[in-house]
Parts: structure tokens; sequence; C-alpha cells
């Protein structure tokens, strides 16, 4: 594949999708606040705050919810309900986009043979993480257990 074509092409994909969200909530998101689930996190007050929030600084958290993983879908669903100019929101977007997207398919181009290499680190990574995460849960276990057995044995005798 042509580096020059997959490029432009993986930014606009990212920009049309970015539209969806903003879509969704411009077109949806009051529905969606009264889910629930959704009213359990964000209530009614921390709404208001929220959509005050956007209203102030609306640009700056769609240009910084770019580049911070987890945060980009509901930051840009929220700008949709918090009813941002579009093409205010495409171009503050669109900029974000260009900084980060060429940086991580450029990474992603050139170390594409190493990809075999580094998977098998990342395998040889997850299973020390393994074998650390069931020596916490064994030892948090046995520390229950001795706690446990210390009350039990504090009640037989009366105390």
């Amino acid at each position: 594949m042509r580096w020059w074509i997959a490029l432009p092409l993986c930014l606009v994909a990212i920009l049309a999708g970015d539209s969806v969200l903003y879509w969704v909530g411009h077109h949806w998101g009051e529905h969606i606040l009264d889910w629930r689930v959704v009213r359990h996190v964000l209530t009614p007050k921390r709404e208001e705050e929220l959509k005050a929030a956007y209203r102030r600084h609306g640009m700056k958290i769609v240009f910084a919810a770019r580049h911070v993983a987890g945060f980009r879908a509901a930051a840009f669903l929220t700008a949709g309900i918090a009813r941002l100019p579009f093409a205010q929101f495409i171009a503050v977007d669109a900029a974000a986009a260009l900084l980060g997207v060429p940086l991580s398919f450029g990474l992603a181009f050139f170390f594409a043979d190493q990809l075999e290499w580094v998977l098998a680190d990342v395998h040889r990574i997850e299973r020390w993480l393994a074998i650390v995460a069931l020596t916490v849960a064994a030892g948090w276990l046995a520390v229950l257990a001795f706690r446990r057995a210390r009350r039990v044995a504090d009640e037989a005798r009366g105390e």
C-alpha cells in the first residue's frame, strides 16, 4: 500500500467517525442523557456544569480529547450535545488530527516489520503481569484467611 494514499484516507475516515460522534450527540444526545445508567453518573447539575464548561472551553476540550485515549468519544458526543458549532468542531478536530495521526501512522508504517518481535515482547510482559497479579491475589486471600482465622479464634476465647 502506498503511504501517500493511505494517510489521507485514514485522516478522512477518522474525521468522518468523529463527525458521526458529534452528530449522534447533536441529534440524540438529550435522549441519551435520560438513560438511567447515564443519569447515575451524570446528574442534571453535573450536566449543566459540563455544558457551561463546553461553552467556555469547548474547542480546547475537543483539541485535547483528540490526544487522550478513552476520552475522545465522550468528548465529541458532548460537543454535539452542547451544540458547539460544527464548522469550528471539525476545524479544531482536523488541526488536532493533523498533529497526532501522521505521527502514529508514521510509527506504524516504519515499524510494521518489527511487529512479530513487538508481539513476542508483549506476550512475555503479559505472562509476567499475570504472574504478578496471581501472586498479589494469593497474598490478599492469605491475609483475608489469616484475619478471619484470628477473628474466629478471638471470638472463641470470648474477646
